[in-house]
């Protein structure tokens, strides 16, 4: 019984690490659509925040990374 309940915890434990991906998915979808508002805003200014756009793209999915790499963990090393 204590194994089955330890299993139990260690797949509803991945399985709330791995909501991090949705978070992940929404806050690229947020960045990009910002990027777009503001680039129709002003067209001139779009090409220097380029780079800008690209990091906090990166950044939002090492999030996401990093909450898959845990999921992982609490399956297979735990």
């Amino acid at each position: 019984m204590e194994g089955e309940l330890a299993l139990m915890g260690k797949y509803i434990g991945a399985g709330l690490a791995a909501f991090g991906l949705a978070g992940a998915g929404i806050g690229v979808g947020n960045i990009a659509s910002n990027f777009l508002a503001g680039a129709l805003r002003n067209p001139a200014a779009a090409p220097s925040q380029t780079a800008n756009l690209f990091v906090g793209i990166a950044f939002a999915e090492a999030l996401g990374i990093f909450s898959f790499l845990i999921a992982l963990l609490l399956m297979f090393a735990v």
